[in-house]
């Protein structure tokens, strides 16, 4: 199943996102490495961010997202996690 999560920043998210960004990546490498890790990358209108990854339930995503760096220091205030269906490009079978 794939998810979107977004995280929103908060008012010191600007300010904080260097200081807790290389453990954030490395976070989401541990993923990407058991292929879980679709897409990741700051919003450019500098509101937060965006990861579609693919995972077994939603409770694992919430996980994922409550134990990262930028929710644990506040780089967001708030992170929602949506199911995701893909259907386009589709994807060959």
């Amino acid at each position: 199943m794939k998810f979107v999560i977004l995280g929103k920043d908060g008012p010191d998210g600007e300010t904080k996102r260097p200081l807790y960004r290389e453990a954030h990546l490395a976070r989401l490498e541990e993923w990407a490495e058991q292929g879980k890790v679709i897409l990741a990358g700051p919003l450019t209108d500098k509101t937060g961010s965006l990861i579609v990854v693919e995972a077994d339930s939603i409770e694992e995503v919430q996980a994922f997202a409550k134990e990262d760096p930028y929710m644990i220091h506040g780089v967001f205030q708030e992170v929602g996690v949506h199911p995701f269906k893909q259907v386009f490009p589709q994807k060959s079978v």
